[in-house]
């Protein structure tokens, strides 16, 4: 007679459900698996790839000019464009700002981005192949042994560490906030990984593991719940690597996705998680 645990079979569900939520969120309208373009805009008026009108910027805004015909119409509002609009947004600031074609004249939104002070659009097409195609994100078994507990060990000060991204021509910034100490199967030694933090003192973590290349794309990030502190005064968090997902560049490539800082990196193949989409 074979005797389960019933911790596990309870982390196994509540993992089930956290692989349903995240495959349904990625399957949104207009979400990153409909992504098929990234431009920057240039400072004089000029047409971009797959949307009508002409765009440019002047540095510290965004302008559309077009004319009726194009059928382009505001996202918000649903108004036609007919003439020049405009917008301005602050780095990392992103605006879904006009749609068209399609029998709604819905079938594309265009998403206005600053990233690294420079302006940029995204096409969203919710006919992508990437997107009607997508029937979840292939995973390794759930793995027990992979979820382990880790000692939180602040910063007295958050650190700006620069960073590449998915895209050469945009920089990033990793603000480090401390680093999660752990130990996994089968290796003696402590590993350590810069964390930052998320809405209501959640720590994520941006990782290489010995999987990536491979199995896995190319880097890989997991969050945890908010540091507790226990009774010898240590904050603790728990570290299921069994919920490391793909940052969006996995699926498409038009995606800005900050990598790792230059220490993330494990010795240690990371068989739990989400795999290489294999979507394009």
């Amino acid at each position: 007679m074979t005797t389960t645990n019933p911790g596990t079979d309870a982390q196994l569900a509540r993992w089930q459900r956290f692989r349903n939520n995240r495959n349904t969120a990625l399957a949104s309208d207009y979400g990153w698996l409909t992504l098929t373009s990234f431009q920057w805009l240039e400072d004089k008026p000029a047409a971009v790839d797959l949307a009508p009108g002409l765009w440019s910027t002047d540095g510290t805004t965004a302008f559309l000019t077009a004319a009726a015909a194009d059928g382009i119409t505001l996202v918000e509002t649903g108004a036609p464009v007919d003439g020049t609009i405009s917008a301005a947004l602050s780095d990392e600031e992103s605006l879904f700002w006009v749609q068209y074609g399609g029998g709604d004249g819905r079938q594309v939104q265009v998403e206005l981005a600053m990233r690294g002070g420079r302006y940029a659009v995204r096409t969203r097409d919710s006919t992508s192949p990437v997107f009607t195609g997508f029937d979840g994100v292939p995973t390794f078994d759930y793995r027990p042994d992979l979820v382990v507990e880790a000692r939180f060990h602040p910063y007295p000060e958050p650190v700006d560490v620069p960073i590449g991204t998915a895209n050469p021509l945009v920089d990033g910034v990793h603000r480090s906030v401390g680093e999660l100490g752990f130990r996994l199967p089968g290796k003696d030694h402590e590993f350590r990984l810069q964390a930052e933090e998320e809405k209501l003192g959640a720590l994520t973590v941006t990782f290489h593991d010995e999987t990536n290349g491979e199995s896995t794309d190319e880097w890989r990030k997991v969050s945890t719940a908010r540091p507790r502190t226990d009774a010898q005064g240590n904050q603790t968090v728990i570290l299921d690597f069994n919920r490391a997902i793909n940052y969006p560049s996995a699926f498409t490539p038009y995606g800005t996705c900050p990598m790792p800082v230059k220490n993330n990196s494990l010795d240690y193949r990371i068989e739990a998680g989400e795999k290489e989409p294999g979507l394009l």
